[in-house]
């Protein structure tokens, strides 16, 4: 539980000591004012009973001062419920931010990290911060009801040790067996997380994936894995929640029977007159009470597992050397005001000349990938990556970027070696442009720019190299426009062109660009090529270029064409030399030929009908 410990003590220090103090003193109030009303009780009902000379105005006073307390202890229950929530969120915010850093910024490449799905991530960022949040903030009521027992208890003793014994027993018999119990609320609440996370990570890929569940079908089928995946969850959730509500029942019934017993204890001791009905009252009062220290003790030691899961499943988003510290270090919590301006983006200083390559190996988990294939790309060059489906185009530049692990060799800037590519090969070093568009439902202008400080000129040249300043030019609200969950208000050819203005707009050396043509048509295409490489040379875009295709407006403008089958270098040399010399060139070369042919004359039928 070490772990545990160590972020829930960081927790309340990081988001915010002081307000977790101040909250801690205003619960104070509602701890121990239930021991005033017991001793004011003893009172009352010694004067009632003729054990103490009692007049009426007396009595009135007293239930005066009892309505009195409980109305103040109301009172402070809801100032501290309150203030109590600014503490909360802080503490929630530091554990989300750290996580969300480590993905966006840590060295390393975070895909292998990530869970297979987005809903599952959100699942842990959701639950696992709330229950660590939970058991960090329920050590307030425990060192209250602490507070409270202690007290209550050497005021019992003081009047019947034997009666007060009797109602400490229980505590030590829930403590017992919540330990006992604890291995498996833990394993029930590890498979209850992770099959809501499956349930949540379902729901987002059938909203993501509604026109292909439609095309194809299968809302049915659909439907009916998200019933199973709730029916796993529900009996796993049952299963949790039963473990834990046993305990509760168990921790009470506990209790009960220790109030039974004082009451079999106090009635020969009341005969003696050793023990009054004042003393009852109290007795009867401080019990109810009691429960709380037993109840929030066994709460507690029932969350130290599930957040002992919490832990362990928001560590494994973390980077590999990070630990329990970076996941609770401080990150600043804005609740009035607004935040620091966002840094701007350095001046690396290190403008590209020549980046190289060595060995580079990548596998995927399920096989495949690219071997030992040698890269180097000159400053001012334009070259092209091509190869048929499956052999490894996108997973060499992938690696070269980092944003997958790379197995095995080297990678140079300037001929001095880069070891960790995924934060050095940033912008505006290198920018890449993925051959599926990532877009928010945001703004066109919020998507292009992601914070990222341009100017409306800045912007202006980019979209004019992409070729989609017509495009922005038609729609009703311009730059202006929200294009919907995943761009789904743009065209398959516009929403791939925001993404290649996305990554002009940052003025990179190195412009990767993975398959950005799939959507386009010829024209559109050799219309995009020809601004970019014209920029490049005038100096108005980027440097150099390399670039993911198997289009040949792309190819014929390259200086330099790696063609990769099965994940291996087959050929290298500008496009007349592989023609002439590698047969894999050829192959795709009149594969593509063809494919052209059959879209123009597509196109030409079109435009007769």
């Amino acid at each position: 539980m070490r772990p545990v410990t160590l972020v829930t003590t960081r927790l309340t220090r990081i988001a915010g000591l002081p307000r977790y103090v101040i909250g801690a003193l205003l619960w104070a109030p509602v701890s121990v004012l239930p021991l005033v009303d017991g001793l004011v009780l003893r009172e009352l009902f010694d004067r009632i009973s003729g054990h103490r000379a009692a007049g009426l105005e007396e009595s009135l006073w007293l239930c005066a001062a009892l309505v009195g307390m409980d109305v103040i202890r109301g009172v402070m229950l809801v100032v501290a419920w309150t203030y109590g929530t600014y503490w909360w969120d802080a503490a929630a915010t530091v554990l989300r931010a750290n996580v969300l850093r480590s993905v966006l910024t840590a060295p390393g490449p975070a895909a292998r990290r990530l869970p297979r799905s987005s809903g599952e991530a959100v699942a842990r960022l959701r639950d696992d911060v709330h229950d660590l949040v939970q058991l960090t903030d329920d050590a307030v009521p425990l060192a209250g009801a602490a507070v409270f027992s202690t007290a209550a208890l050497v005021i019992m003793a003081s009047i019947d040790p034997l009666i007060t014994l009797v109602l400490v027993i229980p505590t030590v018999a829930v403590g017992a067996l919540t330990t006992l119990l604890s291995g498996v609320i833990r394993r029930l609440h590890r498979r209850a997380r992770m099959l809501g996370a499956a349930v949540t990570a379902h729901i987002g890929d059938m909203f993501a994936g509604v026109l292909a569940i439609k095309t194809a079908g299968a809302e049915d089928a659909a439907l009916e894995r998200l019933r199973e995946h709730n029916r796993r969850r529900r009996d796993a959730a049952v299963k949790d929640r039963l473990a834990t509500d046993m305990l509760d029942t168990v921790t009470g019934t506990t209790i009960e029977v220790g109030i039974g017993l004082v009451l079999l204890l106090a009635a020969p001791a009341m005969r003696g007159g050793d023990f009054t009905v004042g003393d009852l009252a109290l007795f009867t009062s401080y019990a109810g009470w009691l429960t709380a220290l037993p109840r929030t003790a066994g709460s507690m030691l029932s969350r130290l597992p599930q957040a002992a899961v919490a832990v362990e499943r928001l560590g494994r988003l973390m980077a590999p050397y990070e630990d329990d510290r970076d996941l609770s270090r401080g990150t600043g919590v804005w609740f009035k005001g607004e935040p620091p301006a966002a840094a701007t983006p350095p001046d690396h200083g290190d403008a590209l000349e020549v980046v190289e390559a060595r060995g580079l190996t990548a596998r995927h988990d399920g096989g495949g990938g690219v071997h030992a294939v040698d890269l180097r790309i000159t400053r001012g060059s334009f070259t092209v990556i091509t190869g048929a489906v499956g052999s490894g185009k996108t997973t060499l530049v992938r690696a070269l970027l980092g944003l997958m692990p790379a197995d095995a060799g080297t990678i140079t800037w300037n001929g001095l070696p880069v070891e960790d590519p995924g934060t050095f090969l940033v912008p505006g070093r290198a920018a890449y442009a993925s051959q599926v568009p990532r877009l928010f439902s945001e703004t066109l202008r919020e998507n292009l720019l992601l914070g990222w400080p341009a100017g409306d000129d800045r912007i202006g040249l980019a979209l004019e190299l992409a070729a989609l300043e017509d495009d922005v030019a038609r729609m009703p609200d311009g730059l202006e426009t929200v294009v919907g969950p995943h761009g789904v208000r743009l065209s398959g050819g516009q929403a791939q062109r925001a993404t290649a203005a996305r990554a002009l707009v940052r003025a990179p050396d190195l412009l990767v660009v993975d398959d950005l043509s799939s959507a386009l048509d010829v024209a559109t295409e050799r219309l995009l090529w020809s601004r970019i490489a014209g920029a490049s040379r005038d100096g108005r875009g980027p440097g150099t270029l390399l670039v993911v295709s198997h289009r040949r407006p792309a190819l014929e403008r390259a200086d330099q064409i790696i063609v990769l089958d099965r994940g291996r270098v087959a050929g290298r040399g500008t496009l007349g030399e592989l023609l002439e010399g590698c047969p894999e060139m050829r192959r795709l070369w009149s594969e593509e030929a063809t494919a052209e042919a059959w879209e123009q004359a597509r196109g030409q039928a079109h435009q007769g009908a």
